[in-house]
């Protein structure tokens, strides 16, 4: 056994699984395994994890619901961590709500709501976790998490305990701080600043939302959600439609006939069959538009 893995094993860490395929943990339905699956019991266990593996020099990977990620073919080498069930909580206290980093955010938004706290509908339907959305600044409907952020509290990749507020986040267009090498870390736990508003006007804005989106999108076939990140000023969607491409697969992956910014997997879609059509439909919307489409997917794992 590898001596950091028994130095994760000795400190109580939580969950600990070997050749894992990942398939199964994202909503693509696509990716290979990961050399270890380590799902921390909660914060303290999740800063033991983090200073060991800065320590001995692992590589890591977080993920969450398994959205907006794209894993190889060949899997993830090192150690994939996944919050654990300790991170999935909320707690409202006035307009305030704390949620752990594996909370669904979906469900946060729904309960914000029901509260009569506005400022979360566009997050109805995302499929993420807290965590993730903080990660990826995650936004629909002209709105997205830095417009309600307050504070996280970020485990770092030394094994630190931090709490960044809005302006150590960096937020912009679907980016946070995290995403920067150098700045890397795990989110545990988030605050969000919502307000007071109108129960019936959140329940009509949230249905609105779900009817368009049942209507627009794929809903019943693995996909990451939106591909392409929208260019200043134009929607990937029609980009991609206007090129012709609705429809298009290479292998198991196929440009969805329902909205051309989702690629959805057919049953068989490998990873190498997803990264093969995104660099079609770019050179494709390239040398027709002079427009770069810039993908807001993470692809992780070895190449």
């Amino acid at each position: 056994m590898e001596a950091w893995m028994a130095e994760l094993e000795d400190a109580a860490i939580g969950g600990i699984q070997k050749h894992v395929p990942l398939a199964r943990h994202t909503t693509w339905k696509i990716g290979g395994p990961a050399d270890v699956l380590l799902s921390p019991a909660g914060k303290p266990e999740m800063i033991r994890a983090m200073a060991i593996l800065n320590r001995r020099g692992v590589p890591w990977t977080i993920i969450g619901k398994g959205s907006n990620m794209l894993v190889s073919d060949k899997g993830i080498r090192g150690v994939v961590i996944k919050a654990g069930e300790a991170l999935d909580y909320a707690e409202f206290d006035g307009t305030l709500v704390r949620a752990g980093a594996a909370y669904s955010i979906i469900k946060l938004t729904v309960m914000a709501g029901k509260q009569g706290l506005t400022g979360l509908e566009f997050a109805g339907g995302i499929p993420g976790t807290v965590g993730g959305a903080v990660y990826m600044n995650a936004g629909a409907h002209g709105s997205d998490m830095s417009h309600i952020f307050n504070s996280a509290e970020i485990v770092l990749e030394t094994g630190e305990l931090a709490v960044w507020g809005p302006e150590e986040m960096a937020f912009r267009y679907r980016h946070s701080r995290l995403q920067d090498p150098g700045s890397r870390g795990v989110v545990l736990e988030a605050t969000l600043q919502l307000a007071h508003g109108d129960r019936k006007e959140i329940a009509a804005a949230l249905a609105t939302h779900k009817e368009r989106r049942r209507r627009t999108q794929p809903l019943q076939q693995p996909s990451c959600g939106s591909v392409f990140r929208n260019p200043p000023g134009h929607h990937a969607a029609k980009l991609i439609e206007e090129s012709g491409l609705k429809g298009f697969s290479i292998g198991g992956a196929q440009v969805s006939p329902m909205h051309a910014n989702f690629i959805v997997n057919t049953g068989q879609a490998t990873a190498e069959d997803v990264l093969t059509l995104i660099a079609h439909i770019r050179s494709t919307v390239k040398n027709r538009t002079g427009i770069e489409l810039m993908p807001e997917v993470l692809v992780v794992g070895e190449r």
